[in-house]
C-alpha cells in the first residue's frame, strides 16, 4: 500500500529540506530563462526560516519527506501574496500543486484580512501559467526585468474561493 501525502504548515525542522527542493526546483526555471543567479537559487537558510516566522509557510509530505512548499503573505492593504511554490518534478502533474494553492489561500483567507490573492511568474512558465489560470487567477500585470524575463502578475478576488475540481 502506497503512502499519502499530507499537508501541514512548516516547522523549523523543515527549512533546510524546504531549502534543498527549491532548489532543485528552480533549475528548470533557471534553465528557461537562463539566469542561475535568481533569487530561489540563492537564498540563505537563515532568510527561509525567517520566513517561517513571518507568514504562512505550508509543506506536503510523503513519509518524513517534504516533496512540495508554499509561502504566503497579507500586507497591510490586504493582498495575498503567494510564492515559492514548489513540487519535487517526481511528484509534478498529480495535482499536489493545486492542492497546496487551495490550501494556501485558505489559510491566508481565514483571517478575514485578505482581499485578494496575487502571485507572479515568468512569461515563459507555461506550466505555472496553466496552473494559475485554471485555479481563477488572471493576469494583471506584466514587467519587463530584462531581455530575458518579462514577469506576469496575477490574481483573483478572495470572493472567488478556492478552485473545486470538478468530477
Amino acid at each position: 500500500m502506497g503512502m499519502s501525502v499530507t499537508i501541514s504548515a512548516a516547522t523549523e525542522a523543515d527549512a533546510e529540506q524546504i531549502l534543498k527542493l527549491q532548489y532543485l526546483c528552480y533549475q528548470s526555471e533557471a534553465e528557461l530563462y537562463d539566469d542561475y543567479s535568481i533569487e530561489p537559487l540563492t537564498q540563505s537558510l537563515d532568510s527561509i526560516r525567517a520566513e517561517l516566522t513571518t507568514g504562512v509557510v505550508l509543506v506536503a509530505r510523503l513519509g518524513d519527506e517534504v516533496v512540495a512548499s508554499v509561502r504566503g503573505t497579507v500586507d497591510v492593504a490586504g493582498t495575498a501574496r503567494i510564492g515559492k511554490l514548489i513540487v519535487h518534478p517526481r511528484m509534478q502533474r498529480h495535482g499536489l500543486g493545486g492542492r497546496l494553492l487551495d490550501e494556501v489561500e485558505r489559510r491566508l483567507g481565514a483571517a478575514g484580512t485578505a482581499k485578494c490573492f496575487q502571485l507572479f511568474t515568468g512569461q515563459r512558465s507555461e506550466q505555472n501559467l496553466q496552473l494559475y489560470r485554471k485555479h481563477g487567477y488572471a493576469p494583471v500585470r506584466t514587467e519587463r526585468v530584462d531581455e530575458r524575463l518579462t514577469v506576469v502578475t496575477l490574481a483573483k478576488d478572495v470572493s472567488a474561493g478556492a478552485y473545486v475540481a470538478s468530477a
